[in-house]
C-alpha cells in the first residue's frame, strides 16, 4: 500500500504515540484526518502537519457513525486508540466495562465495517489495528484490557483471512511496554531490571512497515518480551506462573494504580 496520497483515519490521535504515528505518516506523504478526545491537544498537531482535526469519543456509539459521515471515504484506517483498562476485574464498575470494551474492541470492528465496503469496492485499502503484546501474553491486574487485545488480534487475523486478494491489507501492531508515551509510561511504574521498553518512534516506524508491506503481525518490544509472548502462546500456566516470580503482579498493581483515573 503506497502511503502517499492516500487519505488515512487516524483515532487516538492526542495521545503521545498517536502523535508519532502521525508524524511518521506525513513525512510518508499522508493526507490525515486525526481523531481525539482531547482537542487542546489534537488541534496544534493539526496544525503543524496540515491534517484535519475531529474530536470524537470512541466509547459514544452515535458519535461514532457520525465520525465517518464526516470524514467520508478513506485509503487507510489507523485504529490506535483504546483505554487503558488496568486493574483487578472486581475493581471494575459496569460502566467501565462497557466503556473499555466499545472504545478497544468495538470501536475498531465497527469502523472496519463502515470503511471495508468502499476499499473492497476500490480494491485498493489497508485496516491497521494497534493492539497489545499483552494481547498476546496475559499477565495478572488486567483481564478487561487483555480481554480487548487479544480479541482485537483475532478480529484481525480473521478479517486478513477473509480480504485475502481482495487488493485491501490487514496489520496488527503489538506493542510491549513503551517509554516516554503511552499507557505504561503514564502510569509511573516501574520496570525490573532488564525488561526492556521502545519508543513511540519505533511503534510509528513498525506501523508505516506493516501498511506499506502488507505484514499481518508486527511485535514492538524487546527481544526477550518478544519470545517471552512466543512462550505464553505455547505454555501459558508455565509463562503465568514465571511472570509472577519476575514480579508482574507488582508491576500490575503500579499500572493499575497509575491508570484508575483514565478509565
Amino acid at each position: 500500500m503506497q502511503i502517499a496520497g492516500s487519505s488515512v483515519l487516524l483515532t487516538g490521535a492526542s495521545g503521545g504515540i498517536g502523535h508519532a504515528i502521525a508524524r511518521a505518516l506525513h513525512a510518508r506523504g499522508a493526507q490525515l484526518t486525526l481523531t481525539g478526545r482531547r482537542t487542546d491537544v489534537l488541534e496544534p498537531l493539526a496544525v503543524e502537519l496540515q491534517a484535519r482535526a475531529l474530536a470524537a469519543d470512541l466509547s459514544d456509539r452515535a458519535a461514532l457513525e457520525r465520525l465517518l459521515d464526516d470524514v467520508g471515504d478513506i485509503d487507510i484506517l489507523l485504529a490506535n486508540a483504546a483505554l487503558p483498562a488496568s486493574g483487578r476485574l472486581e475493581s471494575f464498575s459496569i460502566e467501565e466495562i462497557d466503556r473499555a470494551l466499545d472504545v478497544n474492541l468495538r470501536a475498531p470492528i465497527v469502523l472496519a465495517r463502515m470503511v471495508a465496503p468502499g476499499m473492497l469496492e476500490r480494491r485498493r485499502g489497508h485496516l491497521l489495528f494497534v493492539s497489545s503484546l499483552a494481547g498476546k501474553a496475559p499477565s495478572p491486574g488486567a483481564s478487561i484490557y487483555i480481554a480487548s487485545k487479544a480479541g482485537l488480534r483475532a478480529f484481525s487475523s480473521a478479517l486478513r483471512a477473509d480480504l485475502h486478494g481482495s487488493g485491501v491489507g490487514v496489520s496488527t501492531v503489538f506493542p510491549g511496554f513503551i517509554s516516554d508515551a503511552g499507557m505504561f509510561a503514564d502510569s509511573g511504574a516501574q520496570l525490573p531490571r532488564g525488561v526492556g521498553t521502545r519508543t513511540p518512534e519505533d511503534v510509528a516506524r513498525a506501523v508505516v512497515d506493516a501498511i506499506e508491506h502488507d505484514r499481518g503481525e508486527t511485535d514492538v518490544a524487546p527481544l526477550s518480551l518478544r519470545v517471552g509472548a512466543m512462550f505464553a502462546g505455547v505454555a501459558p500456566e508455565l509463562a503465568t506462573r514465571v511472570s509472577r516470580r519476575l514480579g508482574s503482579e507488582e508491576i500490575a498493581r503500579e499500572i493499575g494504580d497509575g491508570q484508575r483515573e483514565k478509565r
